[in-house]
């Protein structure tokens, strides 16, 4: 009786928002709620109830202040909150989908992505395929494609519902594939073949795809860099562009958090720092041990010396070593006559 009943008050105030002629209506009904969320015992299954309809008043009156407000409670208390309500699959998804509405009309895209992937989490394998799961999937890849700072498609990858796509939108996944270890020479090879717009992504967004893949192909290639330098020249083949925009290129790798380094303007080269490896597999491991390889004979050469002036010690013993220390001393310090001389033109001087 009691669910029922804040059900259908749920349901009045997020649909008629109190004194709707008044621009305090949202406002009242937003605190209306919210005092009945914070009154419901923390497990009750009703607070998810109630919750939904201050997401869903604060998105059709548009309350930017009111989401400003609330999400820095979000990271906080989403999860403790679904583990009290035990919510089934269907729910968690819907509680997930529809912060990420809201974030997205109140402009946080970042915030509204990252309530996608866990919608897209909340999704078992043997539901991956189902109409629901494919649509959520396919608008979360498309959101991954089309804002710039996502550069990290892990998640992505590793999705049944994403992987469920190769049956029905194959040339989305090859994108993604692209964009997860792929080059810029890829990536114009299969627009030249595709169209944006047949993938469901709009062509103004066509300029976001290409920073985006031009700066995941710089960072594997500073990733996959033996020397840990990359030479101007490289850059500008690998991302198809013209030799005076490397230096920009790099920066702008650089602000995305993909790499860091130098610029060498003298040398034409980039000095690796740090780069981020795009995937992580057999290559890679490779890599890090051909790595550690030059890292450890490198150790020996140092060991190997300092084993030798060891032994050496040993053999000449002290006096051959202050021998060689009065040799130093006889070479840097003036004596005699010499220092007089010396003190006497500096007595001159003052």
């Amino acid at each position: 009786m009691q669910e029922q009943f804040f059900s259908r008050l749920c349901q009045y105030l997020s649909e008629q928002p109190v004194a709707p002629n008044s621009s305090y209506g949202p406002t009242l009904a937003i605190s209306t709620l919210t005092t009945i969320f914070n009154v419901l015992p923390l497990a009750s299954e009703a607070r998810y109830h109630v919750f939904l309809a201050i997401l869903k008043v604060i998105r059709s009156t548009n309350s930017a202040h009111a989401f400003e407000a609330l999400v820095p409670q979000l990271e906080q208390n989403v999860p403790n909150w679904l583990s009290a309500w035990q919510l089934d699959e269907e729910d968690a998804e819907s509680l997930h989908t529809t912060i990420a509405d809201v974030a997205e009309a109140q402009g946080f895209p970042n915030l509204s992505y990252q309530y996608l992937l866990k919608a897209l989490e909340t999704i078992e394998p043997g539901s991956a395929s189902e109409e629901g799961s494919q649509t959520l999937a396919k608008r979360t890849l498309i959101t991954a494609f089309t804002n710039p700072s996502i550069t990290d498609f892990t998640p992505l990858t590793a999705s049944d519902a994403i992987q469920a796509l190769r049956k029905s939108d194959s040339d989305l996944i090859e994108l993604l594939e692209i964009f997860s270890s792929d080059d810029y020479a890829s990536y114009t090879e299969f627009i030249s073949e595709h169209s944006l717009t047949s993938l469901s992504i709009p062509d103004s967004a066509s300029d976001v795809l290409s920073t985006k893949v031009r700066l995941l192909t710089l960072a594997s290639i500073a990733a996959a860099s033996p020397t840990r330098s990359v030479a101007y020249s490289t850059i500008a083949s690998s991302l198809q562009v013209p030799s005076e925009d490397v230096e920009m290129w790099v920066i702008d790798t650089i602000r995305a958090g993909l790499v860091e380094g130098k610029l060498s303007q003298q040398k034409q080269e980039f000095l690796v720092q740090r780069a981020t490896y795009r995937v992580f597999g057999e290559k890679q491991w490779a890599e890090i041990q051909n790595r550690l390889m030059v890292w450890r004979r490198s150790l020996e050469s140092v060991l190997t010396t300092v084993r030798s002036e060891r032994e050496r010690f040993a053999r000449e013993g002290v006096n051959g070593f202050e021998q060689q220390t009065n040799g130093w001393d006889g070479q840097r310090r003036p004596t005699g006559r010499r220092q007089q001389q010396r003190q006497e033109v500096d007595t001159g001087a003052d």
